[in-house]
């Protein structure tokens, strides 16, 4: 057999991997999607009136952005390390049905770091592997969170936007995926300019 010969069918192998590969991945990601339908209906199957519903889901560390009970787009986030609560100086994420109280960063550049959601003119290095750093820095937008049930995410000692709950980029890139937040929900830095741009204040997010 030629080589030529020889190189034409591992071509062929070769792409029927890459194929087998990507359809597993595409089915294994609206698995994961319709799995978190599931779970946003039980709790409200009147989710589909609502406008806009961004839904952040901790189990699978996604959130996927809702309009009028249709997905747009699925996310990977990093909720907190700490778990989930809503306890004043927990650290913790809190759950529960919040709603986008203010935007704050429009225009900024990427990776710029908000501190006081102020920006000062640093830019943040993204760290790409999954380093755990010294610093929680706040990058390029915010979605401040403010929580809509009271005894729950709302009220002295548990309130959301009192406890600055954002959704927001952050440095360490590398770490999206599983919880590594100290309570805030974090998004690579293109997602979350994107999803600023998409939705308004007031638009529901929703922590389960």
């Amino acid at each position: 057999m030629s080589l030529i010969n020889l190189i034409n069918p591992l071509k062929i192998i070769f792409l029927l991997l890459i194929m087998a590969s990507c359809s597993t991945l595409v089915e294994d990601e609206n698995m994961n999607k319709n799995n978190v339908i599931y779970k946003i209906r039980s709790i409200d199957s009147n989710f589909i009136n609502l406008e806009t519903l961004l839904f952040v889901d901790i189990d699978t560390q996604s959130l996927l952005h809702i309009k009028k009970g249709t997905v747009l787009k699925q996310y990977s986030i990093s909720s907190s390390y700490y778990g989930t609560g809503s306890r004043e100086n927990s650290f913790k994420t809190p759950l529960g049905r919040h709603e986008i109280y203010k935007k704050i960063g429009n225009d900024l550049p990427v990776n710029a770091i908000l501190k006081g959601r102020v920006w000062s003119g640093a830019i943040a290095d993204i760290i790409e592997e999954p380093l755990d750093t010294d610093f929680d820095h706040v990058t390029s937008r915010i979605l401040w969170l403010d929580g809509l049930e009271v005894g729950k995410n709302k009220g002295k000692g548990i309130d959301s936007r009192d406890r600055y709950i954002y959704i927001h980029g952050t440095a360490e890139e590398g770490l999206i995926g599983k919880p590594a937040s100290d309570g805030c929900i974090r998004m690579y830095n293109k997602d979350v300019i994107e999803l600023f741009d998409l939705v308004d204040e007031k638009a529901q997010v929703w922590i389960y």
